[in-house]
């Protein structure tokens, strides 16, 4: 006979699959009137605890002894989750930002400016002498 705890821990276990799946993490895109995809992108974390035992009863004298009635399963299972939302993929055309959902401090900020900077050195410098600048 199976201990009740793989019962326990299976039937919590088949639970959660069905809670978390891809599409918690990576939502479903949205088409918007400019054309620009947009995919919402959440950080999910979930816990999960099963614990149980065998109680135990004082012997009774003179009465045959039955596992299941001396020593009786008690258990249970919990879980938690969180899902906290990062941001949103947008893709438009050619290129692919980021947008954090929460407010960037300011080291963020410059590594996210950072790819547009050198790619405005890298146009300043690519264009022909206008105006007699060089």
């Amino acid at each position: 006979m199976e201990h009740p705890i793989g019962e326990l821990m299976q039937t919590a276990m088949s639970s959660i699959k069905d809670m978390v799946d891809v599409n918690t993490v990576i939502g479903e895109p949205v088409v918007a009137s400019s054309g620009a995809t947009i995919i919402p992108i959440s950080k999910v974390s979930f816990g999960y605890v099963t614990a149980g035992g065998d109680l135990s009863f004082h012997e009774k004298k003179n009465q045959p002894v039955n596992l299941q009635q001396e020593f009786p399963f008690a258990g249970g299972s919990g879980a938690g989750v969180s899902v906290q939302p990062v941001g949103f993929l947008v893709v438009s055309g050619d290129s692919v930002r980021m947008l954090p959902a929460q407010s960037l401090t300011l080291a963020d900020r410059m590594v996210e400016l950072i790819p547009g900077v050198v790619e405005d050195v890298r146009n300043l410098f690519s264009k022909p002498n206008q105006g007699g600048l060089m």
